[in-house]
């Protein structure tokens, strides 16, 4: 069956440069459908995504497939933030996955094999990678300075970066860059997002306005798993027996 860690079969082609979804276009019923269902309908879900960050992930089993993600937050409560990733800020932007950010206090409660899928936040914010788009940094100072207490777990259920032009296989996890390799967000990745929204993540730029930034007194080892192992985790798609109660109330 599927694993994140391999490559599934191809997709149908859609004939464009760049993958994207094969299928017809919209049809009109559609698009007409669209704006009369947002006359009448709250979305009050997706309302609640007040903030787009972006920054860059690694996959946990094959740290040198990287991609620049696109991260649209809500927050639950000043402790869980749940976020829509997209492979882009474009109209056109895949959903590609999901993370979930949860304070250090919570993530001090979970059980330790529960940990080990998640990643600290604490480098990817004092490198400048992680940045609110368009939003001046002194407005941003003090969220940058809680989120660099946060772990996360991302899904990436679409590896648009290997072509896929569905979202085809089993799941994969994904870790935060790091100061160590192979953990290091690539330079031309970085490079790239810095020119396309005027950002600057260089030594002068956000990482100087961040030095003084307090870091976590300590980051729990559980997470950022394959610093201290070495190891990744990749998902396996295996058939089950189908049960017929649920084991839980």
């Amino acid at each position: 069956m599927s694993s994140s860690d391999q490559k599934p079969a191809a997709a149908p082609a859609s004939g464009a440069a760049e993958p994207s979804p094969p299928g017809r276009p919209t049809a009109v019923s559609s698009q007409v459908l669209d704006m009369g269902a947002q006359m009448v309908q709250a979305l009050k879900p997706v309302r609640q995504m007040k903030l787009h960050a972006c920054s860059f992930a690694l996959y946990a089993h094959d740290l040198r497939r990287q991609m620049e993600v696109h991260h649209f937050l809500s927050r639950l409560n000043q402790d869980v933030v749940q976020c829509a990733v997209y492979d882009s800020d474009k109209p056109s932007a895949r959903l590609i996955g999901v993370e979930y950010i949860v304070s250090d206090t919570i993530f001090e409660g979970l059980p330790p094999e529960e940990q080990r899928l998640w990643h600290s936040h604490a480098y990817e914010v004092k490198a400048g990678l992680w940045t609110a788009v368009g939003v001046p940094e002194a407005l941003q100072s003090s969220e940058m300075a809680s989120l660099a207490r946060t772990y996360g777990k991302f899904w990436c259920t679409w590896q648009v970066d290997r072509g896929d032009a569905l979202p085809l296989g089993a799941p994969a996890l994904m870790v935060s860059p790091q100061a160590a390799e192979p953990g290091r967000a690539r330079g031309d990745l970085v490079r790239g997002r810095d020119e396309r929204y005027g950002v600057d993540s260089s030594a002068g730029g956000l990482k100087a306005a961040r030095v003084e930034m307090e870091e976590p007194e300590w980051i729990n080892p559980n997470a950022d798993y394959w610093r201290l192992h070495g190891k990744g985790f990749a998902v396996d798609v295996v058939q089950a027996e189908m049960k017929r109660h649920a084991p839980f109330p």
